[in-house]
């Protein structure tokens, strides 16, 4: 096996490395407990085989669509597209290598100025910006599933693009269980930092049952 040596190909080595549901992914439905503070939520989600989510029976309308926004984060990374799909038209170069061996892959292209970090066969850093807004996320940790790595501790700080002022910073901490073939998230904690003070959600994820296969 040769080592990736250009830009590319340590940047496909390193997304192809990530973990995904594969195309048999079934889907799955569970039971939501959010808390946030003194304030407690409960409904039911459901992702399904083509990727849609759905949340149903949280009280308040604003935490329904703060779960689905979750949700919809969790089905972009575990959703399998080829390099080719995400990647094909970019062009990739080697920058710096940073004091714990990360190496700086920048991307031309690519509509929201994407820049990344890779460590190994990680990526460790993404960095972008996207009109006023700029955000840089910094993986401490990550699962090995034995077919590919899923970040389980990472932070994100996000800024004014303009000014470089901090605007907020998250911290995430995932935890992941296998169910059947599946390894699928069964809680987040966030911790957001904004203006001086602290906000700690926790989403957790209960009844967790994969969705029968579609039939063709």
């Amino acid at each position: 096996m040769t080592h990736p040596t250009t830009a590319r190909e340590l940047f496909q080595t390193a997304y192809e490395s990530r973990y995904t549901w594969d195309e048999n992914f079934p889907g799955y439905s569970a039971d939501v407990h959010l808390v946030q503070g003194d304030e407690v939520y409960t409904g039911k989600i459901r992702i399904n085989h083509d990727m849609s989510v759905e949340v149903t029976g949280v009280a308040d309308e604003q935490v329904q669509e703060g779960i689905y926004t979750q949700l919809r984060d969790i089905v972009t990374h575990r959703k399998r597209n080829s390099f080719e799909q995400s990647h094909g038209k970019h062009e990739f170069n080697l920058g710096q290598e940073d004091a714990t061996g990360a190496i700086e892959i920048l991307v031309k292209g690519d509509s929201m100025g994407s820049n990344y970090k890779i460590r190994g066969r990680e990526i460790c850093q993404v960095s972008r910006v996207m009109g006023r807004m700029a955000f840089v996320i910094d993986t401490h940790e990550s699962i090995d599933t034995g077919s590919g790595y899923i970040a389980s501790r990472y932070d994100a700080i996000f800024r004014n693009a303009q000014t470089n002022d901090v605007t907020s910073v998250l911290k995430f901490e995932d935890t992941y269980e296998k169910i059947g073939e599946y390894y699928i998230m069964t809680k987040q904690v966030v911790q957001e930092y904004k203006d001086g003070n602290r906000t700690t959600t926790e989403f957790s994820y209960s009844n967790i049952k994969l969705l029968e296969p579609v039939t063709v």
